[in-house]
């Protein structure tokens, strides 16, 4: 081994583990530093456009994207996430405080059961609903305790989120105006073709887009609809219920059904005809319509991929890195087939060995 070759491989390790250390280091922010990333990304071609359109020094055009961000994307999620927590609050108090009576309400749903299906609970061991009504108050009460808390936890952890929410504008602001120049210095670093590179980024900045926006305007779109049509049918909690069809229509097929579904079987068979009607149809062809025509559109027509791998990668990237796997899952989908492609390709052009 020549001394070069020696100082070569003495430096590849020394950058590995400093790449290490750093990232390491980055991690109690790594929500932070993520969205400003993602954020960044998405707000690049506003950054472009007012940069042509009234030529301002990059410092003023990358504060206005700033600012535009802030209002659209960042201050109506804070708001909401405040509502919720003091919907929480009240839905805790309604059930602790017997206003609000699940067990009743589980009551009535089985004394609507037709004969045939409660003879089939009692042969599947599930005709005595007392074990599960419990177990449905519990998880009611846990659930908005859960919400109701929050109010707590978030002003016994304001500072970090402060620290987390500046430290998140703050690096915005300098991937809006130097995004460019940093984006030209990792492609440089990254030992590939720059056909490869070109494509790698293409694919990564295609999917985080996509990914992002259409996912945020279905499920803007699926939970606004379904509180609008659950304020119309009296039904309490508008705001609660309207937060978990948005959360849910992030996933694929699935979605905001898992809330208006057992609510609109629920009127039909408490013989509220027409709630469980209006509701159904509504559900179906308003909401559903909703994922069936935008989803395809918005992320499936930029990702390139199926809905069960867009399903699946959601699921697991929301299972290992919480809320940011709809994004990272995938996201890491896409670049892993992109990746696969780029290999088959160098295989057929380049008669790689295997």
């Amino acid at each position: 081994m020549n001394e070069n070759t020696l100082q070569y491989k003495t430096f590849l390790v020394l950058l590995v583990l400093v790449t290490i250390a750093f990232i390491w280091i980055l991690l109690p922010f790594y929500g932070a530093v993520f969205w400003a990333v993602i954020l960044g990304i998405i707000f690049a071609p506003l950054q472009r456009r007012l940069l042509l359109r009234f030529g301002w020094q990059r410092n003023l055009t990358s504060l206005c994207t700033l600012m535009v961000c802030l209002v659209i994307a960042i201050l109506p999620v804070i708001v909401i996430s405040t509502l919720l927590v003091q919907e929480g609050a009240s839905l805790y108090k309604a059930i602790e405080s017997g206003q609000l009576d699940i067990a009743k309400y589980l009551a009535q749903f089985k004394e609507a059961l037709p004969p045939y299906f409660r003879h089939l609970l009692d042969r599947l061991g599930m005709g005595d609903l007392n074990g599960l009504r419990d177990k449905i108050v519990k998880g009611a009460m846990q659930g908005s305790q859960y919400l109701a808390t929050q109010a707590f936890s978030v002003g016994q952890g304001t500072f970090d989120f402060v620290v987390s929410f500046f430290i998140m504008l703050y690096l915005l602001f300098f991937f809006l105006r130097d995004g460019p120049e940093l984006v030209r210095k990792i492609r440089i670093a990254v030992p590939l073709a720059e056909p490869q590179k070109r494509r790698l980024q293409l694919k990564f900045t295609r999917v985080v887009r996509a990914t992002v926006k259409g996912n945020v305007v279905v499920a803007v779109s699926q939970g606004a609809l379904g509180g609008f049509i659950f304020w119309v049918l009296d039904i309490p909690s508008v705001l609660l219920w309207a937060v978990m069809m948005a959360f849910l229509s992030l996933l694929p097929a699935v979605g905001a059904g898992i809330v208006w579904a057992p609510v609109a079987a629920y009127f039909l068979l408490s013989g509220m005809i027409w709630q469980g009607v209006v509701l159904g149809l509504f559900g179906v062809f308003v909401i559903g319509l909703v994922d069936n025509v935008l989803r395809p559109i918005l992320v499936g027509k930029d990702t390139k991929m199926p809905d069960y791998l867009i399903l699946i990668s959601t699921l697991g990237g929301m299972a290992v890195f919480g809320l940011n796997g709809f994004v990272i899952g995938p996201m890491v989908a896409a670049l892993f087939m992109s990746t696969w492609g780029l290999f088959v390709g160098a295989k057929r052009t380049m008669r790689l060995p295997g």
